[in-house]
């Protein structure tokens, strides 16, 4: 499959979610650069990646696109039923960036290599955006390609968490971006974003 994407003209191989399949995406990724797959690899995770599985694919990944879904332990524990996170989220976002660097852009605008970070904007802070863009900005780069995300919509359950219940508003998404600017990180990938009924461009 790999190889049939190289033959349409894809960009790069796109692994979404793929941590519980290393072992056989490195085993297929052998195969298929015996047989001329030269493509970038994108690494698309939640970024709640263990080291013995990042240790495997280094030299392998090409790019890593992580999210780094929460600043606080206590939040992230309570609405994604996960324990460590963080710790274990900045551990991997560290080895990622070891591996790889910031993301180069080539001359066609298309990425070849290096970390593009992801951070979802949710209401009421419970993101805890300023400790996310501070570790990012002081213990990655303050080079880091950033995918600062707005397009949070309560969903599923979300009505049974209050705080959870609602779009985040212009004004959230806007101090977001000024926190990412207070950080020094200027590297911003800030889609159209909507919130509630109306849809603005950033």
């Amino acid at each position: 499959m790999m190889l049939r994407l190289q033959a349409l003209g894809c960009h790069n191989i796109n692994l979404v979610t793929p941590s519980h399949v290393v072992a056989q995406i490195l085993a297929a990724v052998k195969i298929a650069a015996e047989q001329g797959l030269c493509l970038p690899l994108v690494y698309n995770t939640s970024g709640y990646d263990s080291q013995e599985a990042l240790a495997l694919l280094d030299g392998v990944v090409d790019i890593y696109m992580p999210d780094t879904k929460y600043g606080d332990e206590k939040l992230a524990h309570k609405y994604s039923h996960v324990r460590d996170y963080v710790s274990a989220n900045q551990a991997a976002v560290r080895e990622m960036y070891r591996q790889v660097g910031d993301l180069v852009i080539n001359a066609k605008g298309l990425a070849e290599r290096g970390l593009l970070v992801r951070h979802l904007v949710l209401p009421n802070g419970i993101s805890g955006t300023e400790k996310v863009l501070k570790f990012l900005a002081e213990e990655i780069s303050a080079n880091t390609y950033l995918n600062l995300m707005g397009q949070y919509r309560p969903c599923h359950r979300a009505s049974e968490h209050p705080g959870l219940d609602r779009p985040i508003t212009r004004a959230e998404f806007s101090e977001a971006s000024a926190i990412a600017g207070r950080h020094g990180l200027q590297r911003l990938d800030r889609e159209s974003v909507r919130y509630g009924d109306r849809k603005f461009d950033q």
